[in-house]
This record gives C-alpha cells, structure tokens and sequence, in this order.
C-alpha cells in the first residue's frame, strides 16, 4: 500500500522571518556602503593632484574593501537563501529571486578572483604613492568594478521591492493529482 505524506512545512515563523530579513537587510547595506566607500576612494586616488591623497586613498582601499565586503557578500547570501527556503517564494520559484540570487553568487565569486588581485595591487601601488615614487601610475581598471557593482546591487534592492515577471514555471491548474491506486484485500 502506498500512502503520500505530506512534505512538513519549512516556513519561518513570523519571529524568525524579521529576524532574518533584518540580516539581510543589513548587510546589503553594509556591502552596499562598503562598495561606496571603495568607489568613493578610486575615484579621489584617480581626480587628485596629491600623490601623497592617491597614496592613501588607495592603501585604505586594500585595509578594508576586499575582504569586508566578501563577508557581507556571503552574510546577504546565506540570510537570502534562508529567507528563499522559508517563506513562500523560494529559491528557484520566482525570477526575481532567481536574478538576485545569481547576482548575490556572481559578486561574491567576483570580489574573490577578479577585485581582490586588483585591489592589492592597488594598495601596492599607494604604499609606492606615499612613499614620493613618482613614476607608480593609478590602473584606471578600477573604476569598472566602483560603476558596475552599486549598479546591479541596487538592482537586487529594487527586484526585493516591486518582484517582477513572476514565477519560472506556472503551476499546470488543470492537472489534478493522480489518485492512490485501488488497494485490493
């Protein structure tokens, strides 16, 4: 004899929902606030005309940006997931959740393997700055990552907001569940 059993509901409680989001919450905005400082920084090191202002904007970008913001990456992320799995929208049932999910894992990869070495770099390049070298010049590659990333991390904010387009798949209404099969004694 075969018997369904209902899945038991994984759903947050209202407590644990706000406890949650409240996480989420902040720590998107302490990654977002961290990416505007790191930008804020690039761009002074970039406009200035003081070696010794470059230097030390560019030295404070390699005490705190690489490795802060990570941690606020995968905060967001694993408060996200959480919030996904517990409430009703899920991790992969909407595509708005599905969009800020990929951009959570995206950036969290990317400050790792694409900003961190850049940021080093950087910070090599200010210590050289402060130093009086003359000849260490600022990569303007910096500036990509100051521009793109407040970008999509305030579109993640807006896709939390105004949830667009819906769910991946329609749920078929018209196909009803098949029945038990007949149990003969």
């Amino acid at each position: 004899m075969t018997t369904t059993t209902a899945r038991p509901s994984r759903r947050l409680s209202g407590r644990g929902r706000k406890a949650f989001l409240a996480v989420h919450l902040l720590s998107a905005a302490a990654w977002f606030g961290i990416d505007l400082a790191l930008g804020t920084l690039v761009v002074t090191a970039l406009v200035t005309d003081s070696p010794q202002t470059a230097g030390a904007a560019l030295q404070a970008v390699g005490i705190f940006a690489v490795w802060p913001m990570f941690g606020t990456s995968l905060v967001c992320l694993a408060s996200g997931a959480v919030l996904g799995l517990g409430t009703k929208y899920g991790l992969l049932r909407y595509w708005w959740v599905v969009v800020k999910l990929a951009i959570n894992v995206l950036f969290s990869v990317l400050i790792v393997a694409a900003l961190r070495p850049g940021i080093n770099e950087a910070a090599d390049i200010g210590t050289r700055l402060a130093a009086g070298d003359t000849t260490a010049e600022i990569p303007a590659n910096l500036l990509a990552p100051v521009a793109v990333a407040p970008t999509l991390l305030i579109t993640a904010y807006l896709l939390s907001v105004f949830k667009p387009w819906g769910r991946l798949r329609t749920p078929d209404r018209h196909s009803a569940p098949a029945p038990e099969p007949a149990v003969s004694r």
